[in-house]
């Protein structure tokens, strides 16, 4: 058995719950203080890191009894993170003292960025991240901590489009707790994507339940889609780039003109999300956002769900190459006419389903955008 202190974001109960797999009432929590110690922001980052600091005081969370299948669990969870256990001394809330395991970064590996507030984070991004560290843990064992290091910040996307989902009603009365019955969830692979496998029931129009499915879904986060359009000029915008899986498919054209794009980050809302990808991909600010829906892209086979939008700008001197290096992308960005656009969408130049679905939707909103 082995006691640890815990002085970031694993002081917050339901992320140390996922990442032991076990509920809090199965542990003795006892809230203490490292003397001697800050805990400061990182640099570029939403975690803390921990340094020496005389007349400080590092507020924490002793925990008792962890066991040696709980240590391997907490070492998967930091060992993306390039931490270290050390051995130091807490004193607990009466006034006593204890020995306790405590996570240090490796010296170089971050740097301090001012005060860290847990209140401040678990506010911000103590759901998604719990939420995440479910699908990392899901995963010990089968993928090494390097190589999910990698994979988090796209399982946090995910995460965070799953709370996105959970709030997506409009007034079904059916509920799946009682017309849904899982037999196996699988999670197969993790990459930038992940696929999971589920063998499911589902009730049937006939009140019975229907026989078990075996179905695959490629779980994605949420994205946005946003149609740059400019109602002074009468003009859009599309940008052109490589799209890995058109060529996988053998389409000999894998270059797509489509409009602006991207997935939705931890803690962005679509409508910030779709300013930041007006900048990145097409060096645009806009003036506005108006709506035009969202949908799961393909709902047999992705969980994507995507927010559309037309956003209006000045596209007088739009950005003629963008994107960002650091995620591989090389894109161009093109203005068209109204008019030529339409023509160009009613003899099938486009292949890419949300530009047909924003083209439609700016066609019958036009003279409401340019009045």
């Amino acid at each position: 058995m082995s006691d640890l202190f815990f002085y970031g974001t694993l002081r917050h109960v339901p992320l140390l719950e996922a990442v032991l797999g076990r509920s809090s009432s199965e542990l003795s929590l006892t809230p203490a203080i490292l003397r001697g110690h800050f805990v400061s922001a990182v640099q570029g980052q939403d975690f803390p890191m921990i340094q020496q600091a005389d007349d400080e005081q590092a507020l924490g969370l002793f925990v008792q009894g962890l066991t040696q299948a709980d240590l391997d669990r907490l070492a998967y969870y930091e060992g993306g993170f390039d931490y270290d256990l050390r051995p130091l001394a807490v004193t607990l809330e009466d006034g006593t003292w204890a020995q306790a395991q405590v996570f240090f970064p490796e010296p170089t590996a971050w740097v301090a960025d001012g005060t860290w507030s847990l209140d401040g984070w678990v506010e911000r991004l103590g759901d998604v991240t719990a939420l995440a560290a479910e699908e990392e843990m899901s995963y010990l064992g089968r993928v090494a901590p390097s190589d999910m290091a990698r994979s988090m910040p796209a399982i946090q996307t995910r995460a965070w489009a799953k709370l996105f989902a959970r709030q997506r009603r409009t007034g079904d009365a059916r509920d799946v707790s009682k017309d849904v019955i899982v037999h196996r969830h699988h999670r197969a692979h993790v990459n930038y994507f992940a696929m999971e496998e589920i063998d499911l029931q589902h009730r049937q129009y006939d009140g019975t339940m229907g026989p078990t499915l075996n179905r695959s879904a490629l779980l994605q986060g949420s994205a946005v889609i946003v149609l740059p359009y400019d109602p002074v000029r009468d003009t859009v915008l599309l940008i052109e780039q490589f799209r890995a899986p058109v060529y996988l498919i053998d389409d000999p054209e894998p270059w797509m003109w489509e409009p602006v794009a991207g997935m939705i980050d931890p803690g962005e809302t679509p409508e910030q999300a779709a300013h930041r990808e007006g900048m990145e991909e097409a060096g645009i600010a806009f003036d506005a956002l108006h709506s035009a829906g969202g949908g799961y892209s393909s709902s047999g086979s992705s969980t994507e769900y995507v927010y559309l939008y037309v956003g209006l700008g000045d596209l007088t001197d739009p950005a003629i190459t963008a994107g960002l290096t650091t995620e591989g992308e090389d894109i161009r960005s093109r203005v068209l006419p109204f008019d030529m656009f339409i023509a160009m969408v009613d003899r099938g130049e486009f292949k890419d389903l949300p530009l047909l679905t924003l083209a439609h939707w700016l066609a019958r909103h036009r003279d409401r955008l340019r009045g």
